[in-house]
């Protein structure tokens, strides 16, 4: 539409003639694209983008619709032919426009009002089942095409598998997870995932790439890791911080949005390759190494060039094949990836949204975090630390946190996904650190985000602030979109913070949610799936576990590295060498008493059995 019809000189002098044309950014405010969403989806039985709504100046809506094109056809009304006679209509009648945005607004807002009821364990089994019937069993993920990572489910899946042993959680969870690695999905050359693939095989991505999408991925594949001991994981994880910490991160330490799909007006242009091009850059020997092993032909396999992926390549095979080693075809590879990727270097780059969105950057710091403490690697948690205090420097004004940073310019007060992503965020940069500091911010942007955003009638969190501009409506989301909505994190998050801390009132928060949003996640469980892994928390048995030593003990640093290495997402584990320091964020960890050798306590609903220093026994019971 864009080229279509808003650049188009007499379709714009339409249009500007008869209304107030306002251009949203539906990721600095997406309290107006969820409110108007919903609306076009009531109206038309879909949403989707492009968003087209045409308002009151009440801002109360009388018509949406998707894609217009320029001239109506085949039974779809233009964009021209809309404009002309809804202006007509207003012009006419404008009695019958203000009911139609009456009626319209009231029935949003009545359609937004939650359902209360108990949330049981039956749609924790329902989300497994609906998954099931869509998973791909040949290239992983779920559906066919167009084909996106859908990471939040791949996360409840590794939680529904520790939970109940259902070992077929765990192999949907794998064989996605090697069939994006595999996949055109991944840059293979410089790193990062693309948003979703146009193809069921992975191949063929539209070549965006996503903060987000890679924060949420980076996490999955670590988990993924923990859990199966696959180094492969490992490797793709790490190799897409590599990829953050080199292309989509800002010199003071926050994180870029986005990568442009196109460059020179073309999309995918700067990440193809001809089978010449890369001979002529590689050499004869090396360069049919990497195109046999990444399926590089003349023919091509993407518009007459290729894109790079391992998708039908068997590794062992082609070691074979080229009389070597698995060992050496894995050097040789890597030699020739950082050959292909400095000369891609000298191309156009697609353009860089270099907008630092609060709550994408929150979800960044806790995939570093998170990586850092399971990896080991203190340069991920470094970066993460970062990061948060450049949040803290630059995202907030007046005790507020803020929405949006670009160039010096911050605007829009937060949402409640700003401060759901920053509970995450917080509960990962403690776990990977053991500082008490994060655990006290994780207190206090906790009831922050209870004061700005509760919904004190029904229970859960509205999007935006009773402090920010009043809207039509409050939109109150819990259901998954590429991203987990906000009251879904949030569910987790304070459960989390409420075992670290011994606060149980957040605790409380969670089940009103349970009970406001139990109608959501019964009619639809797979699309709830972050939500409903709070719901998992709650039915695994979750234990606090509280360790005290010195840091440098031995037994302190064994229980340490197995509770971060291992998957235990129904534990949450409070470290100190003092006690005494815990007594603002965790007091009922604060009473227990310091000896000479390491002591474990664990806890159930802070009832804790007695302490022991023998730590294998402790791992074992774990």
């Amino acid at each position: 539409m864009e080229r279509e019809s808003f650049e188009d000189k007499e379709t714009a002098q339409l249009l500007n003639d008869r209304f107030v044309a306002i251009k949203v950014d539906r990721e600095e405010r997406p309290d107006i694209d969820s409110i108007y969403m919903k609306v076009c989806q009531g109206l038309t039985g879909q949403g989707g983008w492009p968003l087209n709504v045409f308002l009151t100046p009440e801002q109360k809506p009388f018509y949406a619709g998707t894609y217009f094109p320029k001239e109506s056809r085949y039974n779809i009304p233009g964009f021209k032919d809309a404009i002309l006679q809804l202006y007509q209509q207003y012009k006419e009648n404008p009695e019958r426009i203000t009911g139609i945005g009456d009626k319209i607004t009231a029935s949003l807002q009545e359609r937004m009002k939650a359902e209360g009821g108990e949330l049981g364990e039956e749609p924790l089994h329902k989300a497994f089942q609906q998954m099931q019937n869509t998973f791909d069993t040949i290239y992983g993920g779920f559906g066919q095409s167009p084909k996106f990572p859908s990471p939040h489910m791949l996360m409840y899946l590794l939680r529904y598998y520790r939970t109940y042993e259902n070992d077929l959680a765990l192999t949907m969870v794998t064989r996605t997870l090697d069939g994006m690695a595999n996949g055109g999905i991944y840059d293979h050359v410089g790193f990062g995932f693309a948003r979703y693939s146009v193809d069921q095989v992975w191949l063929v991505p539209h070549f965006e790439k996503m903060l987000y999408d890679n924060a949420m991925l980076i996490m999955t594949y670590t988990e993924a890791y923990q859990v199966t001991g696959n180094e492969r994981y490992k490797k793709v994880a790490s190799d897409v911080l590599e990829y953050v910490k080199r292309d989509m991160t800002g010199p003071e330490g926050g994180f870029y949005s986005a990568e442009d799909a196109d460059s020179e007006g073309i999309e995918g242009k700067y990440y193809i390759w001809s089978e010449q091009e890369v001979l002529d850059l590689l050499g004869e020997e090396l360069g049919n190494i990497y195109n046999r092993t990444f399926d590089i032909t003349n023919k091509g396999n993407f518009e007459g060039k290729n894109i790079p992926n391992l998708i039908h390549t068997n590794m062992e095979k082609v070691a074979k094949e080229f009389n070597i080693t698995p060992e050496e075809l894995n050097q040789r590879l890597e030699c020739a990836r950082q050959k292909l990727f400095k000369a891609r270097e000298k191309r156009i780059h697609p353009y860089k949204d270099d907008k630092i969105l609060t709550s994408w950057n929150m979800l960044m710091i806790a995939a570093f975090a998170k990586a850092g403490k399971v990896f080991g690697v203190d340069a991920y948690i470094d970066a993460a630390k970062h990061s948060y205090a450049f949040v803290e420097e630059n995202l907030v004004v007046n005790n507020r946190l803020m929405a949006r940073y670009r160039d010096g310019e911050v605007k829009f007060k937060a949402y409640h996904d700003d401060y759901a992503y920053g509970l995450w965020a917080l509960n990962e940069l403690y776990e990977a650190t053991d500082n008490p500091d994060f655990l006290l911010k994780a207190k206090k942007l906790a009831d922050d985000m209870h004061h700005l955003f509760w919904d004190v009638a029904s229970g859960g969190f509205f999007l935006y602030g009773h402090d920010a501009d009043k809207l039509i409506a409050r939109p109150k989301d819990v259901g998954d979109g590429a991203l987990p909505s906000g009251n879904s994190v949030a569910a987790l998050q304070l459960l989390r913070l409420s075992k670290m801390t011994g606060k149980t009132s957040y605790e409380e928060w969670v089940s009103r949610m349970f009970t406001a949003f139990s109608g959501d996640a019964s009619s639809y469980a797979s699309g709830h799936a972050y939500f409903l892994m709070s719901k998992l928390f709650t039915v695994s048995a979750p234990k606090e576990i509280v360790v005290i030593g010195d840091e440098t003990d031995e037994a302190r640093e064994k229980i340490k590295l197995y509770l971060q290495r291992s998957f235990l997402p129904e534990l949450t584990v409070i470290t100190t060498d003092d006690p005494a320091t815990l007594n603002e964020v965790a007091p009922f960890a604060a009473v227990f008493e310091k000896s000479e050798e390491t002591t474990v306590y664990v806890c159930e609903n802070f009832s804790c059995s007695m302490p022991t220093t023998d730590v294998e026994q402790v791992i074992k019971q774990l």
